[in-house]
């Protein structure tokens, strides 16, 4: 089984609803990082699971869209507490929708909110 795993870090904000959490009821923001990892049991002509450089992109591309934005102002997020657990799942989804899947058996987005809570969604694509 191989898998390929890319990272980003990026500031965002959030406050979460539904429940008394104190300050983090509150406006704040987290210096999120965001761990990809692609998982498949081949690999293309050219000795590949997925193009990393495509798959960079790709990760950038949705590390833009959240970059100093507050979470609970765009629109995968209405109706939703923005936790993590729902931003890694909304986070993998999206990726799993940009980047070719063929060789890909899971994906897996993991996203820390600090140095030691994080959470992790996994995307099962075999058949």
């Amino acid at each position: 089984m191989y898998t390929l795993a890319v990272k980003r870090d990026f500031i965002a904000q959030h406050f979460l609803i539904g429940g008394d959490w104190g300050a983090e009821n509150e406006w704040h923001s987290h210096h999120y990082v965001l761990e990809v990892q692609l998982t498949g049991e081949r690999l293309n002509k050219h000795g590949y699971l997925v193009d990393i450089v495509d798959v960079e992109a790709r990760i950038d591309e949705l590390v833009a869209r959240y970059r100093d934005k507050t979470l609970n102002d765009l629109p995968e997020f209405a109706g939703l507490n923005p936790s993590i657990e729902h931003f890694s799942r909304i986070v993998c989804t999206q990726l799993a929708e940009r980047i070719p899947t063929e060789l890909l058996t899971a994906i897996q987005v993991k996203i820390w909110e600090n140095e030691i809570a994080w959470t992790a969604y996994r995307l099962s694509l075999a058949d």
